[in-house]
């Protein structure tokens, strides 16, 4: 019998602590934030805890009827001040570059407001074949599936459940919020330190 074909390899990553350190322009967009609107945002707490949608950190600043106005603001500031100080983590650029090394694609599926993500990448010389955003934990899970990808890589909670609910291998990075015991413990089915061992592994995965 003839071999069925297999599905094209598509790895979806996580942006924020996975591909980018955004910490720095993060931090400095929430602090001219505070100091156009005058509301006291504590910028050094925000960025401990990346990963969430962008409305639910900025309810813990804002009344409920300011939050949209304040993250539309926040998004504009954002590209003042966020993609200058921004760094892609170790391994990043090696392990988009993996996945191409493979015939793969690049779905770059991530929290962040799309316009925004796009422009991170492009600052940072990271080329996606895809690029989702504004999207978390399980509707992670309903694009990773729609461009068909088999791998996640995420560094956070949400990005574990964004893989399982698309049954694909999820593969967490140690660079964001959690330790690698919290990831394993979280379902995660790799566990990296950072992005540096992604191409080893990848090779032994489609090896089999």
């Amino acid at each position: 019998m003839p071999e069925t074909p297999q599905a094209p390899l598509t790895v979806g990553f996580d942006l924020d602590m996975t591909l980018l350190d955004t910490r720095p322009g993060i931090h400095a967009t929430y602090v001219a934030l505070s100091a156009e609107t005058g509301t006291p945002i504590d910028a050094d707490l925000v960025v401990t805890r990346l990963g969430p949608p962008l409305l639910d950190e900025i309810r813990n600043w804002f009344p409920e009827a300011e939050v949209e106005r304040a993250a539309a603001r926040y998004r504009e500031l954002y590209r003042e001040y966020a993609f200058a100080p921004t760094v892609a983590l170790p391994g990043a650029h090696a392990a988009v570059e993996a996945v191409r090394a493979h015939g793969g694609r690049v779905a770059v599926i991530t929290g962040k407001y799309e316009p925004n993500a796009r422009l991170h990448l492009e600052h940072s010389g990271l080329a996606a074949d895809a690029v989702v955003g504004d999207l978390w934990a399980e509707t992670k899970g309903a694009a990773l599936r729609e461009h068909g990808a088999s791998i996640y890589v995420g560094d956070h909670l949400g990005d574990i459940r964004g893989a399982r609910h698309a049954d694909a291998v999820a593969v967490a990075v140690a660079t964001g919020p959690y330790g690698a015991d919290e990831l394993r413990e979280a379902g995660a089915d790799v566990v990296l330190a950072d992005l540096t061992g992604f191409p080893e592994w990848l090779a032994g995965h489609l090896a089999g």
